[in-house]
């Protein structure tokens, strides 16, 4: 007992509260979605029970211990993980038809925002439904509840979470306990239900059974919504933490909870309302239904966070168009708040409750966004083992045999759940795969045409001392923000040409976003000088990593006192950026209605001045036509 407290550090009990929330409350709607009313209504019988309880048991072990957090979870970038992390390793080898596995991750977090969107809404839908439990006549209260609550947990968004995140731990700490012990008061009445903890039990059901078992797994698959969850909050915790919180306490009370209510439904025959509520003495399901609304808020928060982050990610990957970020802590950087994702996710959350009305008909949309996702974590971890780590093609074709045909299997099985539901996730998929390949093409033509127009910086340079009449140099200096390192920026061709003056001291500023997570500071900043013809000019290339913070001005400062060429006031030199002004053309080289959601998308993208955060009375900001 004294090792166990020791191992249980106080890191992984925090973690608790971020990383396990999601699968921590399946089992409020997992085995309702296939023994309950409104889900698949399979016949109440041993058979049935011990072969559902052993595959979700032995589901949850080989792809949350086995594969997640013995495998997949040490593929990480730089500490960073999550699928876009893979999606961010990948892009950064050389490797043939790379774009098609890019595609493929792209693809993943297209479904994770499915799952973002439907955590929220099944989770309190199902804890509130546990009322019915306590007091039927309460029944018709549940939906618009359940919207007073969600509605709240939206508008807390901007206030960040720092103030209640720190009793996230304890209270799921709680939770796991709770239904740990509840589950175990019903194996302890109930013992025979032990047997489903036997790998032979799933096998023969697979056997004897394969169509009940093959159509029981859309139920299967909702046991190990979250796993995607311990991936990406990898970076915040790292994985003994995750490790140890999983095997001590999560592991062991999901096991028993779900044996417990594979035996009161066997054994009581049915399941009259909320399985998880039924487990405990009728004296106590308030309480219960109490605790398991605040653990589904945390795990709707868990996910709401997630969408902000892998947004956030996209967008520095160049993925999507710079949006609004507030970071809502000033001692964790990963705490942000995204308003326009926000809104986004509510106003889908809020559809999709009063639209489906039960978590159990939510259950049928849930499935394929959570293999979907899996699925693909699953293939770009075998191209990293690959391609990365340089393992052998056979043990890679060994860990592709041991993963794959079950991932396979969860995704096939919810294909029969398309038309119930099941499109939902399938088109939020394909709609933002759609705005995301939409703007990389677009961008990659902006990008073209509009290096065309700046120029080669050197040559740009070479050009100024032959001007006629010569450029009128005046005192002071200037910041340059310019699109690519090795072309003269829009801002500082319109300078010359224009007013035809230049400051005596010019410093242009690329800034690049690696495939890392990370660039440590040592290596932010990268200084040219231009070569002896500068004229007073050089260049700063700032790097950063997908989940670093750009603040050009601080970088600066930090970077002054090392640097002759910053030995100037930053907070009186004037920076000039140029901004591109999109132009519809009725060139051929995208769709007219891609062409029109491009322009859509950059008119609602952050300003480029905002996004670096440079100083709006210092900023000049100027437009610049460009076809498309």
């Amino acid at each position: 007992m004294a090792k166990i407290k020791k191992e249980f550090t106080p890191l992984a009990i925090v973690a608790l509260g971020v990383v396990f929330g999601d699968i921590g409350t399946s089992p409020l709607y997992a085995l309702h979605a296939v023994f309950g009313s409104s889900g698949q209504n399979l016949p109440v019988n041993q058979v049935n029970i011990y072969g559902i309880i052993s595959l979700v048991i032995w589901a949850i072990t080989i792809v949350v211990s086995i594969k997640f957090i013995g495998f997949i979870m040490r593929a990480d970038n730089e500490g960073e993980g999550g699928i876009m992390a893979l999606v961010a390793l990948i892009k950064g080898i050389v490797l043939k038809r790379k774009w098609l596995f890019i595609i493929l991750g792209l693809l993943g977090v297209s479904l994770f925002y499915g799952d973002s969107i439907i955590t929220p809404a099944i989770s309190v839908l199902s804890a509130v439904e546990g009322l019915k439990v306590v007091t039927p006549h309460l029944n018709s209260f549940i939906v618009p509840l359940t919207l007073v609550i969600l509605a709240l947990l939206f508008w807390i968004q901007k206030y960040g979470t720092a103030a209640i995140g720190r009793f996230f731990g304890p209270t799921m700490l709680i939770w796991f306990m709770a239904i740990g012990l509840g589950g175990a008061w019903r194996v302890w009445q109930y013992p025979d239900i032990l047997k489903t903890l036997s790998p032979v039990v799933a096998i023969n059901f697979f056997i004897d059974h394969p169509l009940t078992a093959f159509l029981s797994m859309t139920a299967v698959v909702l046991a190990i919504t979250g796993a995607e969850a311990l991936y990406a909050d990898l970076g915040h915790f790292g994985r003994p933490p995750i490790a140890k919180a999983w095997f001590l306490a999560v592991f062991p009370a999901l096991t028993l909870c779900y044996m417990g209510e594979g035996a009161i439904i066997l054994h009581e025959r049915g399941v009259s309302g909320n399985v998880l509520v039924e487990l405990f003495p009728s004296s106590i399901r308030l309480i219960i239904v109490l605790l398991a609304t605040v653990a589904t808020l945390i795990a709707s928060q868990s996910v709401i966070s997630g969408a902000f982050s892998l947004t956030r990610q996209a967008v520095k990957l160049e993925f999507l168009p710079k949006m609004l970020v507030k970071h809502t802590s000033i001692r964790e950087t990963g705490q942000i708040y995204m308003p326009l994702i926000n809104f986004f996710l509510f106003t889908l959350v809020v559809t999709l409750v009063l639209v489906f009305g039960s978590s159990a008909r939510l259950a049928n949309a849930y499935g394929i966004a959570v293999s979907g996702t899996i699925a693909a974590d699953t293939i770009l971890f075998l191209v990293v083992m690959r391609h990365i780590w340089r393992k052998s093609f056979v043990a890679v074709a060994l860990t592709a045999a041991v993963f794959l045909p079950v991932d396979l299997l969860f995704v096939s099985s919810n294909m029969q759940k398309l038309l119930h539901g099941g499109l939902f996730p399938v088109a939020l998929g394909c709609l933002t795969f759609l705005l995301i390949d939409t703007w990389t093409k677009g961008e990659k033509i902006i990008d073209a045409e509009r290096q065309t127009i700046e120029g080669p910086l050197q040559k740009f340079i070479q050009t100024l001392s032959t001007i006629k009449p010569p450029i009128q140099r005046i005192p002071g200096a200037a910041i340059y923000i310019g699109h690519h390192p090795d072309f003269a920026p829009l801002a500082l061709r319109a300078t010359v040409e224009e007013l035809h003056e230049l400051p005596e001291k010019v410093v242009i500023i690329s800034v690049q976003t690696t495939t890392a997570a990370h660039v440590p500071k040592s290596r932010r900043s990268v200084f040219d000088n231009l070569g002896k013809d500068h004229d007073g000019i050089s260049h700063l290339t700032l790097f950063y990593g997908y989940h670093d913070t750009i603040n050009i001005p601080k970088v600066l400062k930090s970077l002054r006192s090392s640097t002759p060429e910053l030995d100037f006031d930053l907070d009186k030199v004037a920076y000039f950026i140029s901004s591109s002004k999109v132009i519809l053309s009725r060139r051929h080289n995208m769709a007219k209605w891609r062409k029109s959601l491009y322009y859509l998308m950059s008119r609602g993208a952050l300003s480029r001045s905002d996004y670096y955060k440079l100083p709006i009375k210092q900023t000049e900001e100027m437009q610049t036509p460009i076809m498309l």
